[in-house]
C-alpha cells in the first residue's frame, strides 16, 4: 500500500499554532478592523519615505483595541518640521521601518485595512515593505562574506489585510462636494463633528503623537458614519492592485490599461463623437467604479492615459462648476480639454467612430537610402582615396611632434 506524497504547504498548514498567533486571531476576531495613518516625505512611494506611522485596530461598535505609534528617520530629507511636526531630534532617535514591519505585520494581517486614500497610503507601506525585505535579503546573501558566519535577518512581510476601505474614494462615489480632500474636511463635508484642524501655533505645539492620534480616530469615526449610512463603501482587494511607475497602488486593470500598447493614433480633441484612438483621462470626481470605465473604454478602441497632457482627447469627471474644479478637472479646463460626465462617456461609447487614416509614409526612392549617410573617408571600404585622412590625437601632440609646440 503507497501512501500519497504531501507538499510543503500541506505540512505547514498541519503544523499548530503557537500560543503567540492564538492569542493574536482572537485579537483579531475581537477587532476586526485597524485604521491606519501616515505621514510621509512626498507623494509619491517610488521616491519619498515614512516619517510616521500610526494605528488603531478597532470593532464595529467602535471599541478600540490595540494601539501602535512609530517615529521613522527616513534617510532623505524628511521636509520641514511644520510638515511632521517633529524636531530634528526626534527624527534622529526614529526608527528604520524593518524594525517595526513586524509588528505592523501581526496587527494588519487578517483583518480589515481603513485608510484615507488608499492608493498613495497602501502604496507607501507596500514600497518600505519591498524596500526592507530586499534590504534584509542583500544582507542574507552576503552574512558568510568573510564576515562569519551571522544570523538570518527576518524583517517581515508585505503586510496581508482581507481588504482595504478607502474612505476618501467612498466619499467622492457618493457624489460628496469635497473643496478639500485632506481627512478633516472629508469628514466635515460627509456630516461629523470635527474640531478646528487648521493650522496654529497652538496646534504646532501639540506633540506629534497627539496630532497623529487625533487624525487616526478621526478615521475611525468616518469609516463607522459611512458604514452605518445609505451608499456605497470603497472596498478593494489587496490581490487585485498593484504599484505603477510612481508606487502608488492602483487597480490591475488600471495598471495594464496605461501600459497597454495604442493600436490607433489619437485624432485630436474630442467634440461630438469619440473616435478610436482618442486618450481619455480618468479623475476622482466620479461616482462610477473607474475599473469599469476603463475596460469599456479600452474595449472600444479607446486609449486609457494616466497623466492629463495637451494631447489627451477628454476627461470623465462629475464636476460641472468651473469655479470649483480642482485636481486633473482644473488642469484640463485650463488646457481646453472638454470634461464629461461618467454617464455620458458610456453612453458616447455606444457610437465610436472608426480611426482617423493613416498618412501614407514616404516611400524612398530605389536604390536610395531612406536617411542621409556621411560621406565615406579614405579609410572606409570604397572610400575616396583623396579625401582627406582623420587627424589622430590631440591638437598639441600634432604641433609638438611637427616641432611648433611648447617642450618645456
Amino acid at each position: 500500500m503507497t501512501s500519497s506524497p504531501t507538499n510543503a504547504s500541506d505540512k505547514k498548514q498541519d503544523k499548530p499554532l503557537s500560543p503567540q498567533e492564538l492569542a493574536r486571531l482572537e485579537q483579531v476576531e475581537k477587532f476586526p478592523f485597524i485604521a491606519v495613518t501616515i505621514q510621509s516625505t512626498g507623494i509619491h512611494p517610488s521616491t519619498g519615505r515614512l516619517v510616521t506611522v500610526d494605528a488603531l485596530t478597532y470593532n464595529a461598535a467602535g471599541e478600540t483595541g490595540q494601539e501602535f505609534h512609530a517615529v521613522l528617520n527616513p534617510p532623505i530629507d524628511p521636509g520641514p518640521r511644520h510638515q511632521h511636526g517633529l524636531s530634528e531630534e526626534e527624527l534622529a532617535a526614529g526608527q528604520q521601518f524593518s524594525r517595526i514591519l513586524n509588528p505592523l505585520d501581526r496587527l494588519i494581517d487578517g483583518r480589515t485595512l481603513v485608510v484615507h486614500d488608499a492608493t498613495y497610503v497602501w502604496g507607501f507601506l507596500v514600497s518600505e515593505a519591498r524596500r526592507a525585505m530586499m534590504a534584509a535579503a542583500r544582507a542574507n546573501r552576503s552574512r558568510n562574506r568573510g564576515r562569519g558566519r551571522r544570523r538570518r535577518q527576518k524583517v517581515g512581510h508585505i503586510p496581508a489585510p482581507v481588504a482595504i476601505v478607502d474612505t476618501l474614494a467612498t466619499a467622492r462615489r457618493r457624489n460628496i462636494s469635497l473643496a478639500d480632500v485632506r481627512l478633516a474636511a472629508v469628514a466635515a463635508a460627509t456630516g461629523l463633528d470635527t474640531p478646528d484642524y487648521r493650522a496654529s501655533s497652538q496646534r504646532a505645539a501639540l506633540p506629534e503623537a497627539q496630532t497623529s492620534r487625533e487624525q487616526t480616530q478621526l478615521l475611525v469615526d468616518l469609516e463607522r458614519h459611512q458604514s452605518n449610512t445609505p451608499g456605497v463603501v470603497c472596498t478593494l482587494d489587496p490581490k487585485n492592485l498593484r504599484g505603477d511607475r510612481f508606487g502608488l497602488q492602483r487597480s490591475n486593470v488600471r495598471v495594464d490599461a496605461a501600459k497597454a500598447p495604442r493600436t490607433y493614433s489619437n485624432p485630436g480633441k474630442f467634440k461630438d463623437t469619440l473616435r478610436k484612438g482618442m486618450e481619455f483621462v480618468i479623475a476622482p470626481e466620479i461616482s462610477m467604479e473607474p475599473d469599469e470605465l476603463i475596460a469599456a473604454g479600452m474595449a472600444a478602441g479607446l486609449n486609457y492615459v494616466e497623466k492629463l497632457t495637451r494631447e489627451s482627447s477628454l476627461i470623465v469627471c462629475n464636476l460641472t462648476d468651473r469655479e470649483n474644479l480642482q485636481g486633473k478637472a482644473m488642469h484640463a479646463d485650463r488646457k481646453d480639454i472638454p470634461l464629461v460626465s461618467d454617464e455620458r462617456f458610456l453612453e458616447l461609447l455606444d457610437n465610436v467612430a472608426p480611426p482617423l487614416p493613416e498618412a501614407p509614409k514616404p516611400v524612398p526612392a530605389p536604390g536610395a537610402w531612406p536617411y542621409p549617410r556621411r560621406p565615406r573617408r579614405a579609410g572606409d571600404p570604397g572610400g575616396d582615396p583623396n579625401a582627406r585622412k582623420r587627424r589622430r590625437g590631440s591638437r598639441g601632440g600634432n604641433r609638438r611632434r611637427r616641432g611648433k609646440g611648447n617642450t618645456n
